[in-house]
């Protein structure tokens, strides 16, 4: 017995220490995590890629930038990145428009607005953008089974005097909940951070998402076939709610980058940008 509650003890230890072993997600392991700052590293990341060099770019509260804010767009969700291309989506509380913040490969930076369809929820969660950067996919708030497709401002649609129009849909066969980001990993694949507090959806919180289209997009609705991957990991000093925020994938060593802000006590010491390899 005493041998026994020795051994107990040293799976617990080794499942708080050891990035993965009391989290796993099918398909991906989890080989790490790096510090998540609340003010500037708590909405998003994206990966961008240039001749000029590689860099990781967050978003957070401290983030919004004053332009943008003084005229109302007071929120910033998670970017996305492709070809050297970088967007930031924003929103703001009046049911306004939406704005997406484009700065393009030589890192000329322009806005872009979209005026919401009457059916369109005002959250502005995400932008991930296409592989070959033609197309924007942008996400909202609460229970969807749909994400919003538009044509890449500053590749596809070129003139920010003009509104930034809702081009088509990705159809989800399955209802999906609070999504803070996705990212594309192949033409056809995109993986989406859930914060679903409910868990009624696929059995779990705060759920890593896998869609799978049935064609690249090309302008016309496509499905999205969605499988949920399992639970993050929620991993902290202090129990309480944690917050699943952006995603990113990072194609030069196939890194999958979650954030996981922690219970509000401890959201300062030990929130988590969480680091995954595929199996």
């Amino acid at each position: 017995m005493r041998r026994t509650g020795i051994v107990l003890a040293l799976v617990v230890v080794l499942a708080a220490a050891v990035p993965g072993l009391a989290q796993a997600v099918t398909g991906w392991t989890a080989v790490g995590s790096d510090h998540a700052r609340p003010l500037d590293e708590s909405q998003g990341l994206a990966t961008i890629v240039r001749p000029s060099g590689t860099t990781i770019r967050y978003t957070g509260v401290a983030t919004v930038d004053v332009g943008p804010a003084v005229q109302g767009w007071n929120h910033v969700g998670d970017p996305g990145s492709a070809q050297g291309w970088y967007v930031e989506p924003y929103q703001r509380d009046d049911r306004g428009a939406k704005l997406f913040r484009v700065q393009a490969p030589d890192g000329t930076q322009t806005d872009y607005k979209h005026a919401l369809e009457p059916w369109e929820a005002s959250n502005n969660s995400f932008a991930a953008v296409s592989p070959d950067a033609r197309w924007l996919v942008a996400g909202e708030w609460g229970t969807m089974d749909r994400l919003l497709v538009h044509p890449m401002p500053g590749v596809a649609f070129t003139d920010p005097s003009q509104n930034l129009p809702y081009a088509s849909a990705i159809r989800l066969d399955h209802q999906v909940r609070d999504v803070q980001g996705c990212d594309f990993v192949t033409a056809t694949r995109l993986m989406c951070a859930s914060d679903d507090p409910d868990g009624s959806l696929f059995g779990a919180t705060k759920p890593l998402l896998q869609v799978d289209l049935d064609a690249p997009l090309s302008g016309s609705d496509v499905t999205g076939h969605v499988t949920s991957l399992g639970q993050l990991p929620l991993q902290s000093g202090c129990s309480g709610t944690f917050e699943v925020e952006g995603i990113d994938f990072d194609e030069r060593d196939n890194t999958l980058r979650v954030i996981v802000m922690s219970p509000s006590v401890c959201i300062v010491a030990d929130s988590k940008t969480w680091r995954f390899q595929q199996r």
